[in-house]
C-alpha cells in the first residue's frame, strides 16, 4: 500500500518537517511494507520555507530586523527566478516573549527586508507565506524597508521598487484589517495584547487603512486576507500582491495532485484539529483535494475539538480523526514527547487499517 504522509506543523511541538517523520516511523513500525511518501504541508506559515525546500530549490540565508529590532538569521528558498519567503522567520511569534509591550512594539520591517534581498538576486516573482506573525503593524515595516518611509510616499516608492515583480500573498487567513474579525481584535491577544494594547493596535490599523486604500486605489484593508500576519496581508495587497491559497502554493509547487493520484492512502494532520481547521486550513485542505481523487485520508492531530460526527467531517470522507492527546492520556504528555507520542499513535493507526 502507498501512504502519502503530508501533516501540517504541530504548533510549537514539531515542525510539519519533523511531524511526518514521526507518522513514517510509526507506520512503518506497524506496516513495514507500505511504500511511504514524505510531503510535509504548510499554509505559508511557520515552516513553509521548510516545506518548500525539501522539494527543491536553493536555500539562502539573510541577517534581517527581528520583531524588535535585533538582528536574526532568515532563511528563504529560491527556484530559478521565483523567491519564497516566509514572514515568520523574520517576526515570528517564537522571536518574543508576547505580552503588551511586544504586542505594540513588534514590526514586519525585516519581511521587507528578505523581500529585499530576494529582489537583489533577481527574483521576479515573490511569494510571501503569512502566518506565525509576532506584529500587528499592518505592515508599516515592511513598507519601510521597501519605500523607505511608512506612509504614502514610502507605499509609492515601494511600488516602484516592485515594479516588473509578480507578487503573491500566500495565506489562508480570511481576516480583514480591521473590526471585530481584524488583525487585532482576532489575533493580538495571541501575540500578548491586553485590551488596551488591542484598542491601541486598532487604533493605528485604522488611521493606516486609508493610506493604503488610498495607493491601492480600491478598499484593500478591508480584502480577504488583508488581515494575515499582523495586517502584512493589507500591505502587500497595496503593494499589488495577489492572494492565493498558502496550501494551495505547497501544492502546485510539490506536485500534491500527481502525488495523490498515486496514493492508497493519505495521513494529514496539525496540531489543533477544531472548527478553524474545517474553514480551511492545512488538513482539510489536503482532505479536500484528496477526496477528488478518490484517496481515504486519516487526520492524526495534536488535540481534537471537534465532534467527529460533524457533518461538515463526514462530508470529508475522513476515515479517522486521532487525537495525540488523547493517546497519550495528557495534553502536556503529547507536548513533551510530542515526536514518539505522535509516532506511537502512527503505529497505532497502522495495525487497524
Amino acid at each position: 500500500m502507498r501512504v502519502l504522509i503530508a501533516p501540517d506543523s504541530f504548533g510549537d511541538t514539531l515542525t510539519a518537517v519533523e511531524a511526518a517523520a514521526a507518522i513514517a516511523a510509526g507506520w512503518t513500525r506497524a506496516r513495514p511494507g507500505d511504500d511511504l511518501v514524505s510531503a510535509p504541508r504548510s499554509d505559508g506559515g511557520p515552516g513553509f520555507v521548510d516545506v518548500l525546500a525539501v522539494h527543491g530549490g536553493l536555500i539562502r540565508e539573510a541577517a534581517v530586523s527581528g520583531p524588535l529590532d535585533e538582528r536574526v538569521v532568515a532563511r528563504w528558498v529560491q527556484a530559478g527566478d521565483t523567491a519564497y519567503v516566509e514572514s515568520a522567520q523574520a517576526c515570528g511569534l517564537h522571536l518574543l516573549r508576547p505580552e503588551p509591550a511586544t504586542a505594540l512594539a513588534a514590526h514586519s520591517t525585516g519581511v521587507g527586508e528578505l523581500v529585499v534581498a530576494a529582489l537583489d538576486a533577481g527574483a521576479r516573482t515573490v511569494v510571501v507565506g503569512l502566518g506565525g506573525s509576532g506584529c500587528t503593524d499592518g505592515g508599516r515595516g515592511l513598507v519601510t524597508a521597501l519605500g523607505g518611509t511608512p506612509d504614502a510616499a514610502g507605499l509609492a516608492a515601494a511600488r516602484e521598487r516592485l515594479a516588473g515583480v509578480r507578487l503573491v500573498a500566500a495565506t489562508d487567513v480570511e481576516n480583514p484589517l480591521l473590526g471585530p474579525r481584524g488583525a487585532a481584535a482576532v489575533f493580538g491577544p495571541q501575540k500578548g495584547a491586553d485590551p488596551a494594547a488591542v484598542d491601541e493596535l486598532e487604533r493605528r490599523n485604522a488611521a493606516w487603512a486609508p493610506i493604503l486604500d488610498a495607493q491601492a486605489g480600491g478598499s484593500v484593508s478591508g480584502a480577504v486576507g488583508a488581515g494575515a500576519a499582523g495586517g502584512l496581508g493589507a500591505a502587500l495587497l497595496a503593494l499589488g500582491a495577489q492572494r492565493r491559497s498558502g496550501a494551495d502554493v505547497v501544492a502546485d509547487v510539490t506536485g500534491q495532485d500527481a502525488l495523490l493520484r498515486d496514493s492508497d492512502v493519505v495521513v494529514t494532520g496539525e496540531g489543533r484539529f477544531d472548527r478553524q481547521s474545517l474553514g480551511g486550513k492545512v488538513a482539510v485542505a489536503v482532505a479536500r483535494a484528496a477526496r477528488i481523487h478518490g484517496v481515504p485520508v486519516v487526520v492524526l492531530a495534536g488535540q481534537v475539538a471537534v465532534d467527529r460526527t460533524d457533518s461538515d467531517l463526514a462530508e470529508l470522507g475522513l476515515r479517522g480523526v486521532h487525537s495525540v492527546a488523547e493517546h497519550a492520556g495528557s495534553v502536556q504528555l503529547a507536548m513533551d514527547d510530542a515526536a514518539t507520542q505522535l509516532a506511537d499513535l502512527a503505529a497505532r493507526v497502522a495495525r487497524t487499517w
